[in-house]
C-alpha cells in the first residue's frame, strides 16, 4: 500500500462529479454524505486489496461503494432504515462484475458485537466512519422563483425526526456514544487495525464546537492509539491555489456570521484522524467524557 501523506487532495472534482454513475438515485438525498475521495483515500492508504472495511455509521455506504471499488470487502452498520435501505442498494450496484463484496446491517452501532456476524470480531483491517453533526445539516436548495415568490427553500437537510438518532443529543451524549462505538469497533478490529474518522468543527449559537479534538479524546478513551492527524481536502487545488466548493448554506452561514462581526471562514478540510488498535486486544472500560466538551 501507498505511504500515507498528511495532506489528502481528495476534491479534485466536486462531490456530485465524485458520485456520478456509482450511486443509485436517492442518494443525494443524505444530508451529510462523505466525500467519495476521502474514503478511498484511506482504503488506500491503509488496506491492500481483499482486507475487510468498516463503517459503523455507514449513511449511503459511501465507505462501502469505495472499498468494494477497490477490491476490498466491505460491511456496514447504519440507525436509520431509509439509509440502510440505500447503502445496501448501492452496495448491490458496486458489486455487479466485480469480486469485491459487502453487506448491510440496520442498528445502532452502539452495539456492533452484539448483531454484526461473530466470525467478523477481531478480522476488520480498517474501520473508516465520522460522527454526526447535529440535526441539521449542509442539506440542499432550490430557487423558489416558479412558485411566485424569492428566495431559495432547503430541503433533505435532516437526517431524521428520530429523537434517539445520535444527531439530535446533545454534544456531551454525543462524544459518550462515539466513545462507546470506538470501544465495539476496537472489538471487530484485528489487532493492530486503523481507524479513521473524519470531522470538522461547527459552531452553535457562535459557540465553537471543535468536534476534532474531542473525537480525539473519545478514540483514546475507547483504547485506540492515536497516530496521526491529517488534512482531508474539501477544496480542490489550481495552479498552487485552493478551489472553495461550499454548498450554499455554508456560504451563507459565513455571510451572515461576518455581517454580526464573527470572523467566520469557510472550512475547506476535515480533519482525518488516523488511529491503530492495540496489537494485545483488552476490553476498554467504560469512559466517562462529560468534562471533555470543547471549549
Amino acid at each position: 500500500m501507498p505511504a500515507p501523506f498528511s495532506v489528502w487532495n481528495t476534491a479534485p472534482t466536486s462531490a456530485p462529479a465524485q458520485r456520478k454513475g456509482r450511486y443509485v438515485p436517492g442518494s443525494a438525498a443524505h444530508p451529510a454524505k462523505m466525500l467519495p475521495a476521502i474514503a478511498a483515500h484511506a482504503i488506500r492508504a491503509y488496506t491492500n486489496p481483499g482486507d475487510l472495511v468498516l463503517d459503523p455509521m455507514c449513511g449511503i455506504g459511501t465507505t462501502l461503494v469505495e472499498a468494494i471499488h477497490l477490491g476490498r470487502r466491505a460491511v456496514g452498520v447504519e440507525y436509520e432504515p431509509q439509509w440502510a435501505d440505500l447503502a445496501s442498494r448501492n452496495t448491490a450496484s458496486a458489486h455487479e462484475g466485480g469480486t469485491a463484496t459487502g453487506s448491510v446491517y440496520c442498528g445502532d452501532a452502539r452495539r456492533l458485537t452484539q448483531f454484526l456476524p461473530a466470525t467478523l470480531r477481531g478480522t476488520v483491517d480498517l474501520v473508516v466512519t465520522s460522527p454526526p453533526y447535529g440535526p441539521s445539516v449542509h442539506g440542499q436548495v432550490r430557487s423558489t422563483r416558479d412558485t411566485g415568490e424569492r428566495g431559495v427553500a432547503k430541503r433533505n437537510y435532516r437526517y431524521s425526526h428520530d429523537p434517539a438518532n445520535l444527531a439530535h443529543v446533545s454534544t456531551d451524549q454525543l462524544l459518550n456514544a462515539f466513545t462507546e462505538i470506538l470501544a465495539q469497533c476496537r472489538l471487530m478490529l484485528r489487532p493492530g487495525g486503523t481507524v479513521v474518522v473524519t470531522t470538522r468543527p461547527w459552531r452553535t449559537r457562535g459557540e465553537l464546537i471543535d468536534l476534532p479534538s474531542a473525537a480525539l479524546a473519545a478514540g483514546r478513551a475507547a483504547g485506540l492509539v492515536p497516530v496521526e492527524r491529517c488534512v482531508a481536502l474539501l477544496a480542490g487545488i489550481r495552479d498552487g491555489r485552493l478551489v472553495a466548493r461550499p454548498s450554499f448554506f455554508q456560504m451563507k452561514n459565513v455571510r451572515d456570521a461576518r455581517r454580526h462581526g464573527i470572523p467566520l471562514c469557510l472550512v475547506q478540510h476535515e480533519d482525518a484522524l488516523v488511529f491503530t488498535a492495540p496489537k494485545i486486544l483488552e476490553t476498554p472500560k467504560r469512559p466517562c467524557l462529560t468534562d471533555s466538551r470543547p471549549a
